[in-house]
């Protein structure tokens, strides 16, 4: 299993980038968005990878984060949806909207990924809505995983180094949902209780999180 490239772009196509690892290339398919947040040709790169092996093909697929090449894994284990649905519904949501529209059963959000229709979205937070809280929990970048020190030792001194990808609330998200786990909360309604707050505050930290999180799960009345 190959689980993370590290090179430089020799090349770049509208779904996938031609990665050069000490003179050997490898074709790796991306959603949009992370294609746009890539380097340009000539410069390092480091994506984590999944290595999809059938009867009559071999592709490489990657991602900027362990989180979005998480939820791939768990989009493409639901019935009818595929490599291309997974990444056009990661491409139109990103890793953390992913996170955000599962978690609060907003399936009209993964239909608006190009190819996905109702009863596929319907499905898709139906079957990942329980898996939500787990992947929200996660955190990590390629930057937080040394890619930039391991691109120095793969490619030529002289190349230009990757840039880091943006910073997110990831890890803020994982500190309130584990806050809200300690009083008590279960896993389910405090996932969606931090993704809308995340949602209406993108850039809140832990504890403002942690409130907007706790005042939607008030009772009412």
């Amino acid at each position: 299993m190959i689980g993370k490239i590290t090179g430089r772009i020799d090349y770049r196509a509208s779904d996938h980038v031609l990665i050069d690892v000490r003179g050997v290339g490898y074709l790796v398919y991306c959603s949009e968005r992370t294609l746009a947040a890539l380097p340009g040709v000539g410069e390092a790169v480091a994506l984590f990878t999944d290595l999809v092996v059938r009867e009559d093909l071999m592709q490489l697929f990657g991602f900027q984060t362990l989180v979005e090449k998480e939820w791939h894994r768990l989009l493409t284990s639901v019935q009818g949806v595929g490599a291309k649905a997974s990444l056009a519904i990661l491409g139109t949501l990103g890793p953390d909207g992913v996170s955000r529209a599962i978690a609060l059963g907003d399936w009209n959000a993964v239909k608006a990924a190009k190819g996905v229709g109702p009863k596929i979205a319907q499905r898709v937070v139906l079957d990942l809505k329980d898996k939500a809280p787990g992947v929200m929990a996660m955190t990590g970048t390629l930057a937080e995983a040394h890619g930039e020190v391991e691109a120095a030792q793969v490619i030529e001194p002289s190349a230009p180094q990757s840039r880091a990808a943006p910073a997110s609330n990831q890890s803020a998200q994982a500190e309130a949902l584990s806050a809200l786990a300690n009083l008590g909360y279960g896993p389910g309604d405090a996932a969606g209780a931090v993704a809308q707050a995340a949602g209406e505050n993108p850039e809140a930290q832990t504890p403002v999180l942690i409130r907007a999180a706790l005042k939607l799960l008030a009772p009412k009345g």
